[in-house]
C-alpha cells in the first residue's frame, strides 16, 4: 500500500515559515532560490485554500449519509412519495382514482349489507354486480399503484447511492494526493503526520481520508447528542404528565368529600 509522499523543499519552505513576511523594495529573498520557494509557497498557499470546498462537500456528504441511515430509507421514500403525489402527474392520479374506488366500494359494500338477499333480490343483485366490479378495479388501481412505487423506490435508491455512497468513494481516490491544509510545523510528531496524511498526501498535511475519517466521528457525535438531548426534552415531558394526572387524581377525593359535606 502507498504510504504518504515525502515532504520536497517547497513544502518545507512554506510549512517552516522561512519566507519573507511581505515582499516591497526594503525586504526582498536574498537569493534566488529563496524567491524561487517564495513563488512556489505562495501558489502553494492558493493551491491548499481552493481545497475548502471540498472540506466542506466531505462534511455535507456524510451529514446526509448519517441523517438517512438515522431517519430510514423506507422513512425518506415514504415522504418523498408523498409529496411527489402531491404534483400534477400520473402516479398522483391514479392515487386520486384508487382513492375515489375505495370510497366507492365502501359505500357499495354498506348498501349491499344493509340489503337481504330475499325480500329485495333484485336489487340486492344490482348491488352486488356493482361490487363485484368495483372490487375488480380497484384491485387493478392496487397493483398499478403499487408497480408504480416499486419503480419509484427503485430509481430513488439508485440516485441516492449516486449521490452519496458513490462520492464517498470516487472523492477520497480522486484527490488522495492532495492536500486538505497543512499541520502546524513541529507539533505532531513523525508517525502522526504519516497517519494524517496516509494514504497519499504530502507527509505534514491532512489527508481527504483523515478529513473523512474527523468529519464522520464530529456528525455521529451531534447526532448522538441531539437524540440525547430529545431524549431528554421527552421524558421530563412524560413526567410532567404524569404529575399533572397524579394531582387531578389526589384532587377528585378532596372535591367529592367537599361536596358530601355541602350536602
Amino acid at each position: 500500500m502507498e504510504g504518504p509522499v515525502s515532504r520536497d523543499p517547497l513544502t518545507e519552505a512554506l510549512r517552516t515559515s522561512m519566507l519573507p513576511t511581505h515582499v516591497g523594495h526594503e525586504i526582498w529573498p536574498a537569493s534566488a532560490s529563496e524567491l524561487h520557494n517564495y513563488h512556489a509557497a505562495h501558489a502553494l498557499i492558493l493551491l491548499t485554500a481552493d481545497m475548502s470546498h471540498l472540506l466542506v462537500l466531505v462534511f455535507v456528504i456524510e451529514a446526509v449519509v448519517h441523517t438517512v441511515n438515522a431517519v430510514g430509507a423506507a422513512a425518506i421514500n415514504d415522504l418523498i412519495w408523498t409529496a411527489v403525489n402531491l404534483l400534477p402527474i400520473a402516479t398522483s392520479e391514479e392515487a386520486k382514482k384508487k382513492k375515489k374506488l375505495q370510497v366507492d366500494y365502501l359505500k357499495v359494500r354498506g348498501e349491499l349489507n344493509a340489503t337481504s338477499s330475499q325480500d329485495e333480490f333484485a336489487k340486492w343483485a344490482k348491488l352486488r354486480r356493482q361490487h363485484d366490479k368495483l372490487l375488480e378495479q380497484l384491485e387493478a388501481a392496487k397493483k398499478n399503484q403499487e408497480a408504480a412505487r416499486a419503480t419509484f423506490d427503485k430509481y430513488l435508491t439508485a440516485a441516492r447511492l449516486i449521490l452519496t455512497r458513490a462520492p464517498q468513494y470516487i472523492i477520497p481516490f480522486w484527490y488522495g494526493k492532495e492536500a486538505m491544509f497543512w499541520l502546524p510545523y513541529g507539533w505532531f510528531p513523525y508517525w502522526a503526520e504519516w497517519l494524517i496524511s496516509f494514504p497519499r498526501a504530502p507527509l505534514g498535511s491532512v489527508s481527504i481520508a483523515s478529513w473523512q475519517l474527523a468529519c464522520t466521528g464530529m456528525v455521529t457525535l451531534i447526532g448522538e447528542l441531539v437524540t440525547g438531548i430529545g431524549g431528554l426534552v421527552a421524558a421530563m415531558g412524560r413526567k410532567q404528565e404524569v404529575k399533572e394526572k397524579q394531582g387531578k387524581r389526589m384532587e377528585e377525593p378532596v372535591k367529592a368529600e367537599s361536596e358530601k359535606k355541602e350536602l
